[in-house]
């Protein structure tokens, strides 16, 4: 296999490869954001679901900003390190690092997943989902199924950049886009036919998200610039010290919006409820 694939990087002009790189980039990221749009105009327009629906859907959205935080920093930090380590000719060093953070970000996932089931109650209060017991009951039912793809969702998401550091832009773009579509099909189909209510919004999301986390492994077995080995999957500390704080800028990036909204969330609970129209049930 030819790995110098990707030396257009070395020889194409700054503002082409801008345009190469940056506009999937900027069209992966918006569409991302549409799962939890999608599920909120479907979640509406369901005569049994309506607001209080909307209202657990926002109540868990923030807790997959929180996964989405780990996976970025996972995923851009190895990015730009497997650049690096291309750019160098440290081929060894890329596909180490990408080894390890497949695995780290399993790993994340797994802990993730584990600390929401255990702790939903009072993770879900935390966020303001004890506003109504009927909206706490949705947001129990779609936390649960949003929680159970957590780890399809994260490592979709961390193999992304590590994606177009190899030199597909396009191909880590259209495989978000092809889980949104799948979310954009089923969402209207398991809410309005078979009416699962909270369940298939979330359900619908996941299986977008399934097939996103697919394509990203089917990916990884046929990348162009960097071999990965059976050696590449393990735990390299050394590396994962060096890729890690490359990523800490969108960690924070995202972590900060979580606290915001945990914020803005709280305050609507306490004082909203004082206003004469929406303090009513």
């Amino acid at each position: 296999m030819d790995q110098k694939t990707n030396t257009f990087l070395e020889t194409q002009p700054i503002g082409r490869l801008m345009a190469k790189y940056a506009v999937p980039c900027v069209i992966s990221l918006l569409v991302a954001a549409l799962y939890n749009i999608v599920d909120q105009i479907f979640i509406a327009n369901a005569d049994y679901l309506g607001s209080y629906g909307n209202a657990a859907n926002t109540v868990v959205f923030p807790l997959t900003v929180v996964a989405l935080s780990i996976a970025v920093m996972i995923g851009d930090g190895c990015c730009a390190f497997v650049s690096i380590s291309l750019g160098a000719g440290r081929r060894a060093e890329a596909h180490r690092s990408i080894g390890s953070a497949v695995l780290l970000c399993i790993s994340a996932s797994l802990v993730l997943t584990g600390l929401y089931l255990v702790l939903q109650e009072p993770i879900l209060t935390l966020f303001g989902g004890r506003v109504n017991e009927k909206t706490f009951l949705h947001a129990q039912e779609y936390f649960f199924w949003i929680t159970a793809g957590v780890t399809f969702y994260m490592f979709g998401q961390a193999m992304n950049p590590i994606i177009r550091s190899d030199g597909s832009p396009r191909f880590a773009m259209a495989a978000t886009l092809a889980g949104a579509f799948v979310n954009i099909v089923l969402d209207p189909i398991f809410i309005f036919v078979f009416r699962w209510g909270m369940m298939g919004a979330a359900v619908a999301t996941v299986l977008g998200q399934v097939l996103t986390a697919v394509l990203s492994v089917w990916y990884l077995c046929h990348m162009k610039a960097v071999q990965l080995e059976r050696g590449s999957f393990r735990f390299h500390p050394a590396l994962m010290r060096e890729y890690l704080p490359l990523g800490i800028c969108s960690f924070l990036s995202q972590i900060s919006l979580v606290m915001a909204m945990a914020a803005i969330q709280n305050m609507t609970l306490k004082y909203g409820a004082l206003d004469s129209i929406f303090g009513q049930e």
